[in-house]
């Protein structure tokens, strides 16, 4: 445990800069990606050992906070396939090492790029679910 600990606190400490913040993102969205898997499976079960919450798990999954765990959850996935793609990418090339802030400034700038279309379609059915424009 004193290994999370001091990782945590040399996170802050450091003063890196685009390749920290690739770090720091590939290990948040793993941990956001594991926790969504943990959340989907211990409810996927309810659907045997307890219908019931199974039924409350559902209703509780049309919520506005989770529509919003939603579309956090799309961009970490998305996130780290491609920079896990550009870890593997580098290791297999070692010369592209060299070029390490360029790949990884395009490596967020892809993210944004393919999640955008993704979030403008998830944001309208989140505002219309609200209501907030007169819709129902």
């Amino acid at each position: 445990m004193s290994g999370l600990f001091t990782t945590v606190r040399e996170v802050f400490r450091y003063q890196g800069r685009e390749g920290q913040v690739a770090w720091m993102g590939h290990r948040a969205a793993a941990l956001g990606t594991v926790l969504f898997f943990m959340i989907h499976i211990i409810d996927t079960s309810f659907v045997y050992f307890w219908p019931e919450g199974y039924q409350h798990a559902i209703a509780l999954y049309r919520s506005p906070l989770f529509a919003v765990g939603e579309m956090v959850l799309i961009p970490a996935v998305i996130y780290h396939a491609i920079n896990g793609t550009r870890i593997w990418l580098m290791d297999w090339k070692p010369g592209l090492w060299k070029y390490q802030r360029q790949i990884t400034l395009a490596t967020f700038a892809l993210t944004v790029l393919l999640c955008a279309p993704v979030m403008i379609i998830m944001g309208g059915h989140f505002i219309e679910g609200l209501g907030l424009f007169g819709g129902q």
